[in-house]
Parts: C-alpha cells; sequence; structure tokens
C-alpha cells in the first residue's frame, strides 16, 4: 500500500483521540476542554476526507474507521455534554465554575435523556454508511454539525451568558426539548447540501459560498452565540435550495 494511502486514515486517528480526549474531560464535568477537543476533531474530520478525495486514497476500511470515530467524537461526547447540562441545571452558581465531581445521591433518571444523543447519532451514522443517496449531499443533519450545536452551549454559558441565552441554557425543558429536536435532525429525511468542493468555482459551489460568508460574518460578530444560529441556517438553506431546484 503507498504511503499516501495512510495520509487520510492519520487524520481519521487524530479526530478519533480528539473525541477519547473529550470523553475524558466530559466525563469530568471539564464541558470547556471537551467542546475545543471536538473542534479538534472535527477539523481532523474534515480534512481526512479531504485528503482522501484528493490523492484518491478512499477506501472501505477508511469509511468505517471515519464513522468509528465520529460515533465517539460526534456521538459519546455531545450525548455526555448533554447530560452534564441537565444535571447541573439546577447546580449554577458562578458560571465561570463547573461541579468537579457528580452528586451521585442527587444524581436522578432525567441527564440520562443526553445520551439519546448518541444514540441517535451511532443509528445516523450507521445509515449513512450504506445510503447511496448521500454521496453528493447529505440526508439529515451531519453527527458533526450537531456535534457543534451540543458542544457551543457550555461555551456560551461560559463566555457569553447574555440573559436569554442564560435563561434558555439552564432551562430543563428547553434542554429536553433541543435533545428530542436534535435526534430528529439526525435522521430526518431531509436533504441538506454538503461542503465538498469538487471545483472551485463560484457557479458551482455558489451555495456553499454564500454560505460560508454567512457563517463567517455570524461568527466573527456573535462568536460563540452564533454556532446555533448557523446550524439553522445551514438547515434552512438546504431547504430553499431543494425548493428552488
Amino acid at each position: 500500500m503507498k504511503i499516501k494511502n495512510y495520509v487520510p486514515n492519520a487524520f481519521t486517528m487524530g479526530n478519533l483521540f480528539s473525541g477519547m480526549v473529550g470523553t475524558y474531560f466530559a466525563a469530568n464535568n471539564a464541558l470547556e476542554i471537551a467542546a475545543y477537543a471536538v473542534l479538534v476533531g472535527i477539523f481532523f474530520d474534515f480534512f481526512d476526507g479531504f485528503f482522501a478525495r484528493k490523492l484518491n486514497a478512499q477506501s472501505e476500511v477508511g469509511l468505517q474507521l471515519d464513522s468509528l470515530a465520529d460515533v465517539i467524537t460526534s456521538g459519546v461526547v455531545p450525548g455526555i455534554i448533554m447530560f452534564q447540562l441537565l444535571n447541573n441545571v439546577n447546580a449554577w452558581g458562578d458560571h465561570t465554575q463547573w461541579v468537579a465531581e457528580t452528586n451521585w445521591h442527587s444524581l436522578t433518571i432525567l441527564p440520562f435523556l443526553g445520551f439519546a444523543i448518541t444514540l441517535a447519532s451511532a443509528f445516523r451514522l450507521a445509515k449513512f454508511n450504506i445510503d447511496e443517496r448521500q454521496s453528493e449531499s447529505f440526508i439529515g443533519l451531519p453527527t458533526p454539525a450537531n456535534a457543534l450545536l451540543i458542544v457551543s452551549l457550555p461555551l456560551i454559558l461560559m463566555y457569553q451568558p447574555t440573559p436569554l441565552a442564560e435563561n434558555l441554557l439552564t432551562n430543563t425543558y428547553f434542554l429536553i426539548a433541543l435533545t428530542v429536536l436534535s435526534c430528529i435532525l439526525l435522521n430526518a429525511e431531509i436533504q441538506l447540501f454538503a461542503l465538498k468542493f469538487k471545483t472551485w468555482g463560484i457557479a458551482a459551489n455558489k451555495i456553499r459560498y454564500g454560505f460560508l460568508l454567512l457563517a463567517l460574518i455570524l461568527l466573527f460578530s456573535l462568536q460563540f452565540l452564533a454556532v446555533p444560529l448557523v446550524i439553522i441556517l445551514y438547515v434552512l438553506i438546504s431547504l430553499l435550495s431543494q425548493k428552488k431546484s
């Protein structure tokens, strides 16, 4: 096997390692570090596919390995983060201080609902591997996009706790509703465009370039608060583009 064939898998392993790091810190309620680990993992996840296409090094092993890594980085870690958010929802004091240990005596069954995100992510990735419709676009919200949505929540609470954001993200019913919505979007039969550039021409990629421009504007102006808006924008632009086509 040529050396170039190992390049995409090396990036996938970087994704998997980031997911393991994120799992450790999320389980220990260090949600900020866990969120950044997921961001690093998604960076690796983007470039493993990029180099696989550029080097013509795509393989069945790479496809399966990519999904296994995504289950951890974009499935397990967001599920644990939602668990911790639900578990901490009535224990917020100083939002810059995170509870170092779980109080097992006060733990209820409610926080375990957060693991529904992990289950829905795993199911979505299993379907992706056998669904031939998803070579040019996605059916349902990609797991990395959903992971970005979930991991942005503790970062918003820590760095941008506006009254509205704080009220929503420390509300049990909102977090449960977001968990349910997340699971639905992951496996919904809706077609979403993929950020895969076969060429760099504007005409062939106008939707992608337009979305990236709007996303960058939102991220620079709103920072972490922009992430949920970017995900909503991604879904809306995809749906609108489908209606026009």
